[in-house]
Order: structure tokens, then sequence, then C-alpha cells
């Protein structure tokens, strides 16, 4: 992810416990977390989303994104956010929050965020995923958004945004009317 001077990267671990929800839906907690803590500082009709798995948009471009990496006993999740300035990237949009302002102070935007993410995160422990789901679902991508999947073997399929399965993976509609679930793949706006 882009490390421009004045943008936000930052890294926090949890340790699931043995009734907690399964661990890859964390990228869904931090998801809300970070859209909850980005939308005071956008305008109303610049309002960000949520792309599956990972990514946080604003006009389909990107300002943020998370990334997790599982150990046996922990999970370290990242996020990278556009606070102040974007990366120049060929083939994909990108944007800062400057574009709607001054650049908000990083300590300040790092602890809201992490109020939140700790919100979030006693609310999937206490109530399990299904609220988390509904949240994020949201504060998503409208359903209906054109959507490509590039999965892990090569595979590449069109769909549209129909919504979250229980277990938090994606549920791409196709053209046939059909739903498939996502697990895994870099997911694009088509």
């Amino acid at each position: 992810w882009f490390d421009g001077r004045g943008n936000l990267m930052g890294s926090t671990i949890v340790r699931p416990g043995s009734g907690d929800p399964p661990a890859h839906t964390l990228s869904l907690v931090a998801g809300v977390a970070l859209c909850e803590t980005v939308r005071p500082l956008c305008p109303a009709e610049r309002m960000p989303v949520l792309k599956w798995p990972n990514d946080l948009l604003v006009g389909g471009a990107k300002l943020s994104g998370i990334l997790l990496e599982s150990t046996s006993s922990a999970v370290v999740i990242g996020i990278g956010v556009n606070l102040k300035q974007a990366p120049d990237i060929a083939d994909r949009a990108t944007i800062a929050l400057t574009a709607f302002g001054p650049a908000p102070d990083r300590e300040i935007f790092a602890r809201n965020l992490a109020d939140n993410f700790a919100v979030s995160l006693a609310r999937w422990r206490t109530y399990g995923l299904e609220p988390i789901l509904r949240r994020w679902s949201d504060l998503a991508t409208p359903e209906g958004t054109p959507l490509s999947v590039h999965e892990p073997g090569g595979t590449r399929i069109e769909g549209a945004f129909a919504d979250l399965a229980e277990d938090g993976s994606l549920l791409l509609r196709l053209a046939d009317g059909t739903c498939r679930a996502i697990h895994a793949g870099d997911v694009m706006l088509a």
C-alpha cells in the first residue's frame, strides 16, 4: 500500500478466542470500523463504500485497503488509508481524503479508527457475525454493482454484487440469475 507522507499505515493484533466467529471475518470487522471512521470526513454526496473483501472506495476510487495475516494464535490486521495523497496507479483509480478538504491529523484519525475497531470487535465477539454482516452490507457497494472476480486459480468471473453469505463470503449474481459464493479472489469494479 502507498506510504506517502501524511498517510496512515497501521496494524493491530487480534487473538481470536474459542467462541469467536471465524478469524477471516475480521476483515469485515475492520472494514466496518474503517468506514465508520472515514464517513464523517466525506461530503454526503461522496460517501465511502466497502468493496469485498478489503477495500474502501469513494466514487469508485480506492481510498483504503485492509490486509489480514494469520498465525496459529493471532491475526494481524493491517490498514492503509490515503489521508493526504493517493498513489498514481495506471490500472486503478485512487483518491485521498484531501479531495474533500485538509488532510485529517494522522494521530487523531488513528485514535478514532482504534475506537471504532474496538466497538466493532466487541460486537463481533459478543453477538457473533450476523450484526457485522448486516452493518457491512449497509456500508457496501450497492446491490447490483458490476464486479469482476479473478479467482486464485486464474479463472475470471463477471457478475453483480448480491450481498454477503452467512459466512462472510461474497455472493456474486451471475448473468443467468444464480448466485455464486466467492471465498477468495481479486475483486474489481467491472
